[in-house]
Parts: structure tokens; C-alpha cells; sequence
């Protein structure tokens, strides 16, 4: 992707003047550096990082550096008065000298979105850029997935303890016909779609998780990469973060089941190729796929959506039981126990292959990290 990045930084200073850099002839109170106030208008100022990358990146304004509590700051000239626009612990703001300054700082937030509105074809060449050298983190969301997948777990097991037990409960006609409860008819039903619940997470669960372990564990180091394996079918996903003998055994019947399960609900109902047809002929009504291989699909799907919720789930939790004891016990600790952010550079500077030596080397790690977040957060320099 190429861009006329002389274009855009004419763009945003036509936009922007009056505003220039701040130099010796700017009028600022003494101390003013120490002194500023966040003023009012500021407080509808764009994103910091586009702010930053307006300023100091593309026009090349003058950036002060960290201070406590602050994060970056860069004094600007506004018809010959001094203004700083500074991200601070409690976010991006305009900052002035007085109260009477506050008229100035709405103009001056004005300019500073409208310049930011006329460089988005920038900022996206620098996220470009960012992708390609491979200088990304990537987000973390195993944990609320996670806590999604027990969540519908937790459900579905007490509705599937509730369903058995009025199970026994049984209505007789003339001892010849026994049927479940009404209770149980509806519990049977409530308990099916729960267990297509926790499917849904489990997948969107591993879908996420899988990208995560296979950075931490170096099968992939680059911002093309991380985009390819996004895109892929989870199969993809599976085989290029598992590579333990005791997880890969579950892979034909995990995949079974999000083909047949998840995939028959992620299409309305109706599956795929022609789950949903029948043809007529001389026996009736036949599905347009016959099941030829019933006895080797074990969980009895058919072109209804009708399986065995309770085989599933054990199978389902079964990987995952073993998915922690594995050798991506570390990197586990590190995704899914800390929920840290995955730092792509530091599948190819050795970060990661130092931490993955064993779970209290990962741990330390974590807990380094957890630190220089915390600072930063803060903004303890």
C-alpha cells in the first residue's frame, strides 16, 4: 500500500492553521509545563494514538517525552499562545495556562478532529505497516469465552440432572405405552439446545485460543501470518497449535462435531449440502444424504438436528482436561490464567521460547508483565 504522505501532512496543516509548533517566541506563563490545566474542550478530542500519530509522526511536532503521570506531550502555538495536548493517566486533552483559554482550546479541538478526519488514509498506511513488520499485539479474549463456555456448561448439566430425574417419573397406558412426563419432554428439548450452547462457545472459545498458542509457541512470527491463520478453517487452527500426541487424537471427532452440530445451526437450520432435502420415491420421503456410515458416526447425527448432547460434552471436556495438562501448560498460564495480550516481536526475539521452558519460568514471566502493564497503566515512568 503506497500514500502520498506529503499530501495528507499539507492536508492537516492547512486544516490545523493557525496551529505550529511552539518555540521561543510562544507566550506561556512560568512553569507552564507544570502548571496546565485540562480544559473542558479537550475532552472531545479524537483517540490519543491518532492524536500522537497526527502531531508527532506526520507532521513532526516537537513530543517532550514522559513525565509522571503522563504519557507524551507536545506544546503548540495558537495565534502566539502557548497550549500543550498531552495524554495523561485520565486520557488525551488540550491543556491551558487559565480558564479564559477555554474558547481557544474548543477552536483548537475543532481543528485537531477535522485534521485527524482528513488523515485516516495515513493512519491506516501506518496499521498496514505495523501488520507487516510484524510490530503488533494481538487481543485477548480467551478468558470471557472461556467463562462463556462454563457458563452454558454449568446450564446445561444442572437441566441435564433435572431432565433425567423426571425421566422416572412415567405415564402408563393400559401397560402398554410409557411416555416421559411433559416435564420431561420440554427438559429434553431445553437440554439439546443448551448443549448446542456450549458447542458454540467451546469452537469460539478454540477459534481464539488457538491463534494465541500457536504465537506463544512460535509455530507462527509474523503480522501475515496471524492474518492467514485468523482466516482459516478452524481444522487449520487445530493443527497448527496442537502438536501434543494426547490432544491430536481428538481432532477427527472434534471436527465431526463442529461440522455436523455447529455448522447444521450456523446455517439456519438447514446444514449443508442438502441436509435439508428429501426426494420422493417408492419408499416414501428419503433424505437426499443417507446415512451410510452410521455405526462410524458414533454421535448419531442426522438430517434432523438430533445427537448425543451428553457423549459430546464428555468428549468436549475430556480435550479440555487434557488440553491443561499438556505441554502447552505454559503457554496456558500465560493466554487463558493471566489473560495477557499476545506480543507478536516476542515469538522471534526468544521471550516466548525462554518462558515456554517450564510453568514456574512462564509464571515469573507473567508476573513481569503484569508489572510493566500495571506501570503503564498508571503511567509510572
Amino acid at each position: 500500500m503506497s500514500v502520498d504522505i506529503e499530501k495528507y501532512k499539507q492536508d492537516a496543516l492547512k486544516i490545523l492553521s493557525p496551529i505550529k509548533p511552539a518555540d521561543n517566541e510562544t507566550k506561556a506563563e512560568k512553569d507552564f509545563l507544570f502548571s496546565a490545566i485540562r480544559s473542558d474542550a479537550g475532552r472531545e478530542i479524537q483517540d490519543y494514538y491518532l492524536v500522537y500519530f497526527l502531531f508527532v509522526k506526520l507532521l513532526g511536532f516537537k513530543n517532550l517525552g514522559q513525565f509522571e503521570k503522563i504519557a507524551w506531550s507536545v506544546p503548540i502555538d495558537y495565534n502566539g499562545k502557548a497550549f500543550l495536548i498531552e495524554h495523561r493517566k485520565f486520557g488525551v486533552g488540550i491543556f491551558i495556562q487559565n480558564k479564559d483559554d477555554e474558547e481557544e482550546a474548543k477552536i483548537i479541538t475543532k481543528k485537531i478532529n477535522g485534521a485527524i478526519k482528513s488523515s485516516r488514509p495515513y493512519f491506516n498506511y501506518l496499521a498496514n505497516e505495523a501488520v507487516k513488520s510484524s510490530k503488533i499485539n494481538i487481543v485477548n479474549n480467551n478468558e470471557d469465552l472461556f467463562n462463556r463456555y462454563n457458563y452454558f456448561l454449568k446450564l446445561y448439566k444442572s437441566e441435564f440432572e433435572e431432565k433425567e430425574n423426571k425421566n422416572k417419573e412415567q405415564i402408563t397406558f393400559e401397560n402398554k405405552f410409557v411416555f416421559g412426563s411433559s416435564d420431561y419432554i420440554h427438559l429434553r428439548n431445553s437440554t439439546k439446545w443448551l448443549a448446542i450452547s456450549v458447542i458454540e462457545a467451546f469452537f469460539s472459545w478454540t477459534e481464539h485460543l488457538f491463534i494465541h498458542l500457536s504465537v506463544i509457541t512460535q509455530k507462527i512470527k509474523t503480522g501475515g501470518e496471524v492474518s492467514r491463520l485468523i482466516d482459516a478453517e478452524w481444522k487449520d487452527k487445530f493443527r497448527m497449535a496442537i502438536s501434543d500426541h494426547t490432544l491430536e487424537k481428538y481432532f477427527n471427532d472434534l471436527l465431526l462435531i463442529r461440522n455436523q452440530v455447529r455448522n447444521f445451526v450456523a446455517h439456519g437450520a438447514f446444514g449443508k449440502d442438502g441436509n435439508a432435502f428429501y426426494f420422493h420415491s417408492g419408499a416414501g420421503a428419503v433424505p437426499v444424504i443417507m446415512d451410510f456410515n452410521r455405526n462410524k458416526n458414533r454421535f448419531s447425527f442426522s438430517g434432523k438436528l438430533s445427537f448425543n448432547d451428553e457423549e459430546v460434552i464428555n468428549l468436549i471436556e475430556l480435550f479440555i482436561n487434557d488440553l491443561f495438562t499438556s505441554n502447552l501448560k505454559p503457554a496456558l498460564i500465560y493466554t487463558q490464567e493471566n489473560n495477557l495480550i499476545t506480543i507478536l516481536p516476542h515469538a522471534s526475539n526468544g521471550f516466548y521460547e525462554s518462558a515456554m521452558q517450564d510453568v514456574e519460568t512462564m509464571e515469573k514471566f507473567c508476573h513481569y508483565l503484569h508489572n510493566m502493564f500495571d506501570n503503564a497503566a498508571n503511567m509510572d515512568f
